[in-house]
């Protein structure tokens, strides 16, 4: 049977997702339509498929699949889209949102001008330090500040999560690393047994820090934010930068914040890339 269902194709500063609204029109088999989605070979393609789905705990639920079409838990460029993509497909007019994940409930404030949703401020929750949860194989309960060899070079590595593993490498010039090179080495060391998503990070001064992100499995992306979240908190965890900070990467600029209660906030634009209908065959 062939279905036609909506799409928008969204992006931020990194991610490009295909959103579909799950309460006005029927999803059958979302993983095997992430797979198909997901393809950048083919048709739309994209780094998963994002469903909006109704909530009885929260303003909406967020189903979220990788290219692989496994579910995952909480993506933080995922999560800003989702709230341009309820606003402007009038699913809401509300300005503060939360939003079920199977990473918890998040809470998001929307900045609108004119009608238009120009920024938005994520609360991503707290960050996963313990090596049980990133996952890494390590002798230590953490896995901060270690020295890390990836091919012919010797990196400073904390590794953390949330729901996704990043381990964030830092080195003094991130412009002219030779990002394929090593993200593909790191990724696939012994030590990460699940693979993990790579951020390569040099600080700047105390407000700012420059990323370039290697996704697992996939390669270099133009930002991330999550990746840029992960690189804030290990850079203050060590004392290598403050708790309020400009990150810059290949898409942009990323407002993030860890404040005293250790939760993070990422703030910033969300982008209509376009919308259509995709013919799907079940």
């Amino acid at each position: 049977m062939t279905y036609r269902l909506k799409f928008t194709k969204m992006q931020a500063y990194g991610n490009d997702y295909v959103y579909m609204d799950a309460i006005h029109q029927e999803i059958k088999e979302p993983g095997i339509l992430a797979k198909k989605v997901s393809d950048r070979h083919f048709g739309i393609g994209s780094d998963g498929l994002v469903l909006i789905c109704p909530s009885d705990v929260c303003d909406f639920k967020m189903r979220i699949f990788n290219p692989d079409g496994t579910e995952a838990e909480m993506c933080g460029n995922a999560l800003r889209s989702t709230a341009k993509f309820v606003y402007f497909h009038q699913l809401t007019q509300k300005e503060q949102l939360t939003i079920e994940t199977l990473g918890g409930i998040k809470h998001l404030q929307l900045e609108v001008k004119a009608g238009e949703v120009v920024n938005i401020r994520a609360n991503i929750g707290k960050p996963e330090f313990r090596s049980e949860k990133i996952p890494v194989l390590t002798e230590g309960e953490d896995f901060i500040d270690q020295k890390l060899q990836v091919g012919d070079k010797i990196f400073r590595a904390s590794s953390l999560s949330w729901g996704n593993p990043h381990t964030v490498l830092l080195t003094e010039d991130v412009a002219s690393l030779d990002v394929e090179k090593y993200g593909e080495l790191a990724e696939h060391l012994e030590c990460f047994p699940n693979r993990t998503n790579v951020t390569f990070a040099q600080m700047m001064d105390d407000g700012h820090l420059s990323i370039r992100e290697w996704e697992r499995g996939t390669g270099e992306t133009i930002g991330c934010g999550t990746g840029c979240c992960s690189a804030v908190v290990i850079g203050n965890r060590l004392g290598l930068c403050g708790r309020k900070v400009v990150c810059k990467q290949i898409g942009g600029e990323l407002d993030v914040e860890w404040d005293e209660e250790d939760v993070v906030h990422m703030t910033g634009p969300s982008h209509i890339v376009y919308q259509g209908e995709y013919l799907y065959e079940t």
